[in-house]
């Protein structure tokens, strides 16, 4: 008899383990599952080719300032003597004084490269995301500058208030791990 119970008991252990095992397998299935088809983590940022510049980002932003700046796209730039984006659209000279300028905080540097060739740089702790430099380039010149969220900055709100206000949509959500949308030369 007691040989009896020792083999029940094997079986039993068997059969316990054979079910854990099973249990064990289809959790892992299940996680590998449900990792696999996981949403992607997605941020806010603005697509510049739908971007009117309409001056929402910098007032609509919950943050104090704006998680919005502008941006360059060196490859696009003309670098040219009158830029639009740093000029407004009747200056009334030709310098750097502040009379001059778009911008209203002073964020866009002009530096003399080579006659006629100017630099223009974002000093982005200056920007607002106004979005003037950014019409104004838009309008008379190439459209080098543009808008875009800084992630460092952003706060990621579910509900995002910019992206209300927007009235071109260009406020979308995007993968984390592709969290900016640049303007290329080539872009058709």
């Amino acid at each position: 008899m007691a040989e009896n119970s020792n083999g029940i008991a094997r079986r039993h252990f068997l059969k316990d383990s054979l079910w854990g095992a099973c249990l064990a397998f289809l959790g892992g299935i299940t996680g590998f599952l449900v990792s696999k088809f996981r949403k992607t983590e997605t941020v806010w940022q603005i697509d510049p080719y739908k971007c009117i510049a309409c001056g929402n980002c910098a007032t609509y932003c919950v943050l104090e300032k704006s998680a919005v700046k502008c941006v360059h796209a060196y490859a696009i730039c003309g670098y040219c003597r009158i830029c639009f984006g740093f000029f407004g659209p009747e200056p009334f000279d030709i310098n750097e004084g502040a009379e001059n300028q778009l911008c209203p905080t002073g964020a866009i540097k002009r530096t003399f490269v080579e006659d006629p060739y100017y630099e223009y740089t974002i000093d982005e702790s200056l920007c607002i995301g106004c979005g003037k430099c950014v019409k104004g380039c838009n309008t008379f010149g190439n459209g080098s500058l543009f808008l875009q969220v800084r992630h460092d900055r952003c706060l990621n709100c579910n509900e995002c208030s910019i992206a209300a206000a927007c009235p071109s949509g260009a406020h979308k959500r995007v993968p984390a791990n592709k969290p900016y949308i640049l303007k290329k030369v080539d872009h058709a």
